[in-house]
């Protein structure tokens, strides 16, 4: 039994997944060597939340009051370079109402302790935000620079891919894609939403990867040492395994990427869902 399966099973009758609420995220903890503790991000009936467990164990739950929806409820959770855990967070309203709002914690990325307390060095004294006005970020990933890579999904007409920065506002709902106002950051990437409802991120070198739900591709970014785009971005695999949740670079320099199609708006073939693995050599990919 995997470490997802075995934190589904502890959450029992706390966890509702209906719509798009589950369970959602799971990270290690740095010192699981020591704690054998992983951080989960679960939907209720009535919030989100995040919390501790060893596996097996009952959760304690850490953040609470995190907004609810049939959609858009984030979900991904990592702990950065820093040492800190990062939560993104869904919007969940069809008119962007909690993005922008700073006492909510939707259409945010959060930051912070171990304990669920706000981070030192977050933008806000006592808050756990760390970035706002974000639609639905389901991927986030580092750098070896230490620069944080987001998804930016469902979304009405534009997928993004950002550089999330300290205190930053993304632009939901007022903006998608590049904006003139000053207020918002624009985004590394954007692209027609036909091509996107990207997930999941990963960063290899100085290649940054977006699995996409509704574009059925991967989508692979190059970028120079000082975090601008290199040429143009690839799209990869397109069509080819249907709809594309999950990427995560690997210790051996490869890249796993999981499908997603035995859900509401999939078409699953007879081996759905999958994992699958790519190999890449100069400058091409294989897989396995």
């Amino acid at each position: 039994m995997d470490a997802q399966d075995a934190a589904g099973r502890a959450l029992g009758h706390e966890r509702v997944a209906a719509g798009d609420g589950g369970l959602l995220g799971i990270a290690v903890s740095p010192q699981y060597a020591k704690d054998k503790t992983v951080f989960v991000y679960y939907s209720t009936e009535t919030d989100n939340r995040v919390a501790k467990m060893v596996l097996q164990g009952t959760p304690i739950p850490i953040l609470t009051g995190i907004p609810r929806s049939d959609h858009d409820n984030g979900g991904r959770i990592a702990f950065g370079p820093d040492g800190f855990l990062y939560v993104t967070t869904g919007d969940g309203t069809p008119t962007g109402t909690q993005a922008q709002n700073p006492r909510s914690l939707g259409g945010k990325i959060l930051r912070m302790t171990s304990s669920g307390k706000p981070a030192p060095g977050n933008p806000v004294k006592n808050s756990v935000v760390w970035s706002s006005g974000h639609r639905n970020v389901q991927g986030i990933a580092w750098d070896s620079g230490k620069r944080m890579y987001a998804t930016e999904s469902d979304q009405k007409t534009t997928g993004e891919l950002n550089v999330i920065v300290k205190g930053r506002n993304y632009g939901w709902p007022s903006v998608e894609g590049v904006s003139t106002n000053a207020r918002f950051t624009n985004p590394l990437v954007k692209w027609p939403i036909e091509d996107t409802y990207c997930s999941g991120v990963a960063v290899l070198d100085r290649m940054v990867a977006s699995a996409c739900l509704l574009g059925k591709r991967l989508w692979l970014v190059t970028t120079t040492t000082n975090g601008t785009v290199l040429g143009q971005p690839r799209p990869f695999l397109v069509g080819e395994y249907g709809r594309l949740r999950a990427v995560a670079a690997a210790p051996d320099g490869s890249l796993w990427v999981s499908t997603s199609n035995q859900e509401d708006g999939g078409e699953p073939a007879a081996q759905d869902d999958r994992i699958f693995r790519l190999v890449f050599a100069g400058g091409g990919a294989g897989r396995s």
